[in-house]
């Protein structure tokens, strides 16, 4: 836990962990609910990077959040805190698809405060033996550092994958493809 947390009585560490979980979280679902709604319905970008944020605004980017919304409900959204990554992506996913603000705020509440308990008892002790860890031993530092590159690549690689076939699709369907300017020629 940091140094100035650590030294607060546990209920403040409590609350003020349970505070920023719960503003992270309405910042997530009004950029999803706001941001995305008035980005679709404005603009209709056709090449370069500000295609690519368009298309991914349009859904790929809260494809999976809004799939698990649709399969599970509104349960979906407090279990996301219990997740690492995954959680912002539920959070935009409601915004997306236009949860009411009371009915997402409510379900957000369990969410945040499981958060909050996790991380103002034994989250940060676990964060911080991990790093320990990795920083006393060159062994595990390394570990740590291979798994990040891997990470980091595979990443890369599946964003890659996407791309093509997405061009395919394109070029299949008689569509020019508009990241083509983009690419350098020759």
């Amino acid at each position: 836990m940091p140094d100035f947390l650590a030294s607060w009585p546990f209920w403040l560490t409590f609350v003020f962990l349970y505070l920023g979980a719960t503003v992270r979280g309405q910042a997530m679902y009004w950029a999803g609910r706001v941001a995305t709604e008035q980005t679709l319905r404005r603009t209709r970008p056709t090449a370069g990077w500000r295609r690519r944020v368009h298309a991914w605004l349009e859904g790929g980017g809260a494809d999976r959040g809004i799939a698990t919304i649709r399969r599970w409900g509104l349960p979906a959204v407090p279990l996301s805190y219990l997740t690492v990554g995954f959680q912002s992506m539920i959070q935009v996913a409601a915004g997306v698809l236009r949860i009411t603000w009371p009915r997402y705020t409510v379900a957000q509440v369990p969410g945040a405060l499981a958060w909050a308990a996790i991380y103002s008892t034994i989250g940060w002790a676990v964060w911080e033996a991990a790093l320990a860890a990795a920083a006393g031993s060159p062994l595990a530092l390394g570990a740590l550092v291979a798994v990040v590159v891997v990470l980091v690549a595979t990443f890369a690689m599946h964003r890659r994958k996407e791309r093509r076939a997405a061009s395919v699709v394109l070029v299949a369907a008689g569509v020019e493809d508009p990241d083509d300017e983009d690419r350098p020629t020759g």
